[in-house]
């Protein structure tokens, strides 16, 4: 199964190692001092959709991902980058490996210190004195020149491309697959900034600018993530980045909130499923008067005011909303919803908007895929073709004459 990879971006000490521990109860080294990620951390954090066990009447045990209360958790790959500084595409600072990783990336989440409490360098200072709106424009410019410098690095490839014959995305294709850019998303930015009309040798500088924001805007949709929301100069900056970030989804969160509430259910001190807008005290008698302190400012101060931390609420709008991925879920025998070994809705893969029938086949076993015959739904029994579009939360068995059947 191919996994949907998310990559934290943003300037050093914005809280993006607190948000990957939080969402992976990983243990990354956090500091104040800049560049601590040196090195990218990769983990396994969960997206969350409603599962379709309750809508069938029937006890799952799944095996690629966990059930918890009627609620699929699907791992997803998070990876925590090194923070950016200005002159990162010109490999100042780790911004060459900054960048060559969060190509890698099918969608980025985009964290900034809503407080105001780092500087233009990525070092901390007094909250809000910061401007976590110029930070986001900072990071966005060092992006974006990273496209140009690829484009102008590869022009006389593409030139050669051309005099061969092959259309301008096609050409430009060879040059951005390395980074998980399709020729779609090339001719979808092509066509949104009208230069699909013009001779690729004739573009200018400008061009080439339009062009490489159009195309980092659609290969690597992004969400912002307005950290730090405990704090009291949060509020303000937040509206203004809500405002002013007009085509983007701004989510308020506190990334050290959740890694305190997750690493008190680890240790059974409370209730709490991550995304959920409240917890329960399960040990009071065991807490510290720190840590009850800094469970009802959670309460209080987060919860009560936004309902959830967002760290789990950005990663699902990722996935779901911006990645635009279905759970669907492949069955062996569509009257038990099993597999072979008996296992009731035993997986759930994450696919695209627009994939097929075929397309899961062959993510589950390319043999499936050559033998392929149709699929069989088990809500209606109804035979889908091997052409038909995948929906979330479709339930279905493939066959094929290959003999496997998922």
């Amino acid at each position: 199964m191919a996994t949907v990879r998310i990559g934290l971006i943003g300037k050093t000490n914005t809280g993006k190692t607190t948000f990957f521990n939080a969402a992976t109860l990983g243990s990354a080294e956090v500091s104040t001092y800049p560049f601590t990620t040196k090195e990218p951390n990769y983990g396994v954090a969960h997206v969350v959709t409603l599962c379709v066990c309750k809508e069938f009447g029937v006890k799952d045990n799944p095996r690629n991902s966990k059930c918890i209360n009627g609620w699929r958790h699907i791992p997803i790959e998070l990876i925590d980058l090194p923070g950016l500084i200005k002159g990162a595409w010109a490999g100042k600072g780790l911004g060459n490996q900054f960048l060559s990783v969060a190509s890698q990336s099918d969608a980025l989440l985009h964290v900034v210190d809503a407080s105001g409490s780092v500087d233009e360098e990525g070092r901390l200072t007094e909250p809000g004195t910061g401007d976590p709106l110029a930070d986001y424009y900072d990071i966005e410019e060092e992006l974006v020149m990273w496209f140009i410098k690829l484009l102008d690095r590869s022009e006389d490839r593409i030139i050669r491309g051309l005099k061969k014959g092959m259309d301008l995305a096609d050409a430009m294709e060879a040059v951005f697959r390395g980074i998980k850019v399709t020729a779609q998303d090339i001719r979808q930015a092509l066509s949104a900034t009208g230069l699909d009309k013009k001779d690729f040798e004739n573009w200018t500088p400008s061009d080439d600018r339009k062009f490489a924001s159009a195309l980092r805007e659609i290969s690597k949709p992004t969400l912002v993530v307005a950290n730090k929301m405990d704090l009291d100069t949060a509020p303000e900056n937040f509206k203004r980045l809500r405002d002013q970030l007009v085509d983007k989804i701004v989510v308020p969160s506190s990334a050290e909130a959740e890694l305190i509430l997750r690493r008190a259910e680890q240790k059974g001190l409370i209730r709490y499923i991550p995304g959920e807008e409240k917890f329960e005290i399960i040990k009071g008698a065991s807490l510290t008067d720190r840590q009850k302190w800094a469970l009802n400012f959670i309460k209080t101060k987060i919860l009560d005011e936004y309902m959830r931390t967002g760290v789990q609420f950005a990663l699902n709008v990722t996935v779901f909303k911006l990645l635009k991925m279905n759970a669907v879920y492949p069955v062996y025998d569509v009257q038990k919803l099993s597999d072979h070994k008996g296992n009731v809705l035993p997986d759930v893969y994450l696919m695209p908007d627009g994939a097929t029938v075929e397309d899961l086949a062959r993510e589950i076993h390319s043999d499936l895929a050559k033998g392929l015959l149709y699929a069989i739904d088990a809500r209606t029994g109804i035979r889908l073709p091997a052409s038909y579009k995948l929906k979330d939360r479709d339930v279905l068995s493939i066959v094929s004459s290959s003999k496997k059947r998922s």
